[in-house]
């Protein structure tokens, strides 16, 4: 791995215990990388074994390797077993990345209460639990950073995604509500909200020539967005150098809202 440059190096960093929650691909993945090459202490939780596995191994040889734990984010119990298990082995946990989230298109006729539930808490609920699950670190260290991630889809009115952009809004809900009752600890909440990112997944499922002209035409930047974009924010927001950054709302769009 090479040094990341010519961008910013943060040393406050340096072997911080970040955790990132969903790291095993797409805007995640980026994120484990990205904290990996600061020096942080990067431990990430994800279901999708596969794909966490290698990404562990292929940043093995770093100089600062992440640790990946298994475990369905959307049972209580088996996150507070993972975040349990990355504060064992990496010391108590600085920052929290809550990156998880899953945008499968539905509508509103389709929509159980199961199915409801079910994305409430993989896109909301698990962001309040691993929260609640690291402050305790948070106030032993004299402070930390949560990042929680929104989405511009509710504020765009996308369609097909109802329970998803019922989710994604009350992030920011969230994340005034933790910032104003953790601000006594010197922790910090804040919201990144990314635009339309081009990770593989939205490439391969849900980009095409409509998509591409809805970007040009939205965008007052005419490039795409790509998940580097989004970790570059993050890595700010973790890092001392936004040290009375909270409760605000970082968008990331390329100016499309």
């Amino acid at each position: 791995m090479t040094a990341p440059q010519p961008f910013a190096t943060y040393p406050s960093l340096a072997g911080r215990t970040v955790l990132v929650t969903g790291g095993a691909s797409g805007i995640g993945a980026t994120l484990v990388e990205q904290f990996a090459l600061q020096g942080a202490k990067v431990g990430f939780i994800d279901i999708d074994a596969a794909s966490g596995l290698a990404l562990e191994a292929r940043l093995a040889a770093s100089q600062s390797p992440p640790f990946f734990i298994e475990a369905d984010l959307t049972v209580p119990t088996a996150l507070a077993a993972a975040v349990g298990a990355i504060r064992h082995r990496l010391g108590p946990i600085a920052a929290l990345l809550n990156n998880a989230a899953n945008d499968q298109r539905h509508s509103i006729v389709e929509t159980t209460p199961e199915s409801w539930d079910a994305s409430i808490a993989v896109n909301l609920r698990h962001q309040f639990f691993a929260a609640q699950a690291v402050v305790p670190d948070m106030r032993q260290l004299g402070g930390g950073s949560i990042v929680n991630f929104g989405s511009v889809s509710w504020k765009l009115k996308l369609p097909d995604l109802p329970v998803y952009s019922i989710s994604k809004a009350a992030v920011q809900g969230l994340t005034r509500s933790l910032a104003r009752d953790l601000g006594r600890h010197n922790i910090r909440v804040n919201t990144i909200v990314p635009g339309w990112v081009m990770t593989d997944k939205q490439v391969r499922l849900w980009l095409d020539d409509a998509g591409r002209a809805e970007l040009k035409r939205n965008q007052c930047i005419d490039s795409p967005l790509l998940p580097e974009h989004i970790a570059r924010m993050a890595l700010f927001l973790a890092a001392d150098d936004s040290a009375m950054c909270t409760a605000q709302d970082f968008v990331v769009d390329g100016g499309w809202t």
